[in-house]
């Protein structure tokens, strides 16, 4: 089934709001849409959109509102930590950063 989710834009990666019913490595085909939409009259895909949704062949995502300030920040900082290291896995970052034993 389709789903519409809503992203944020940030570093050239589009990092969903929500979880994915996705599989790793699925290629999928993306449409984008700012999320502020413009005043006046629907338009054709607008409308498109809410045809599916009231088929039941796909759902909207709930309204987010804003991203929670403090985990937008842990996640930079954490981006920004694990792109000072490139290639070094995972494990190796978390066991240096731990220190000696």
């Amino acid at each position: 089934m389709s789903e519409i989710m809503v992203a944020v834009y940030e570093n050239g990666v589009l990092r969903p709001l929500n979880p994915v019913s996705l599989t790793e490595g699925q290629t999928v085909r993306l449409r984008v849409i700012p999320e502020v939409a413009p005043e006046g009259p629907k338009n054709e895909l607008d409308e498109a959109l809410q045809t599916l949704v009231d088929q039941g062949k796909m759902t909207l995502p709930t309204k987010q509102g804003q991203v929670d300030a403090e985990a937008d920040k842990k996640w930079h900082e954490l981006f920004e930590k694990l792109k000072e290291r490139p290639g070094k896995p995972l494990s190796e970052i978390i066991i240096e950063d731990r220190g000696p034993w």
